[in-house]
């Protein structure tokens, strides 16, 4: 299985957060499949059906997690089939490390007073498996994120041109950028048996329109709020009293505004910083985030219960 890269522990969690995913199946069964198995090992253990690993499915599962073990557990018994070993995997759910945007107040406090944005926090404590984006012992804040499977070790060139054909088909060189970049082989085929037959391009494009046109929608109506109008401005106020540097006072971009800013202005190597580096570096960010956490707490107790009657992602309405 290929190795997922992990590029800032601060930007890609935002970046998970708020960008929608292009939908590629329509449909919805939470039927789980033969081969899926499902049994009450506590870890997802494996098992062996018809020569292929299988994941097995944790007693009491929701419908979305069971979804994703039927998608791997397909693709793993369709690699089998045209002759290679895929071993199935689910990924640990990111830490709820509490540091994306200030939701719940007191939890907030805490770790701030600790980790600042979470920014220089994982070389400043090494071997603290709790810091934003720890990365001790082979694992990403205490859980593995992607084991080695070793399913292509030895592969010579040829050979992993095969298995990469097998398991996302061959792309096409003609047609649009999504029609290029649609999965084929036994990823589309895992991805159909969990989720339905796959939309056509042309579906999948006008769900995408529509989500973006509720999206835009739901940031208008929280940016025309009186109330988180009045808030941010106040929140902004404090900032600038501060010396911190205000780039918007849009409530849809307030909230998560002072990370955000001084994420773009992070040393493009701050995870290979050592200890000695890190630690007067963490000290100034724990100064900010709390100095944005006193700041935007009114604001964003008006915030957060707002935006989730009219949920919105992105940086601005």
């Amino acid at each position: 299985m290929p190795t997922l890269a992990l590029r800032n522990s601060l930007v890609a969690a935002l970046a998970v957060a708020m960008l929608p995913m292009l939908s590629a199946c329509g449909g919805s069964s939470d039927t789980a499949a033969p081969d899926a198995g499902s049994g009450s090992t506590v870890d997802g253990g494996t098992k062996t059906v018809d020569g292929a690993a299988q994941l097995t499915i944790p007693d009491g599962t929701d419908a979305a997690t069971k979804k994703m073990y039927i998608e791997e557990n397909a693709i793993a018994a369709c690699m089998k089939k045209k002759g290679f070993t895929y071993t199935p995997h689910m990924e640990s759910p990111p830490a709820d490390d509490g540091l994306l945007d200030g939701q719940d107040y007191a939890l907030e406090k805490k770790l701030r007073q600790k980790y600042g944005f979470g920014t220089y926090a994982a070389a400043a404590y090494p071997d603290d498996p709790n810091a934003p984006g720890a990365n001790t012992k082979g694992k990403v804040h205490g859980r593995v994120i992607t084991p080695d499977d070793g399913d292509e070790k030895g592969f010579t060139p040829a050979q992993q041109k095969s298995y990469a054909e097998a398991l996302d088909g061959i792309p096409p060189t003609t047609g649009t950028k999504v029609e290029r970049e649609q999965l084929g082989g036994c990823s589309a085929e895992g991805r159909a048996k969990a989720y339905g037959p796959e939309l056509s391009i042309e579906d999948q494009m006008k769900e995408q329109a529509e989500r973006e046109e509720k999206n835009r929608a739901n940031g208008l109506e929280l940016n025309g709020d009186p109330e988180l109008v009045q808030l941010a401005q106040k929140f902004a106020n404090c900032l600038k009293a501060q010396g911190i540097p205000v780039s918007t006072t849009q409530p849809t971009g307030m909230f998560n505004m002072v990370r955000l800013d001084l994420a773009e202005q992070m040393p493009m190597h701050e995870q290979e910083l050592t200890q000695a580096e890190a630690l007067p570096l963490l000290t100034k960010d724990i100064a900010i985030a709390m100095k944005d956490l006193e700041c935007g707490k009114e604001f964003r107790a008006a915030y957060f219960p707002k935006d989730k009657a009219n949920p919105y992602w992105g940086s601005g309405a």
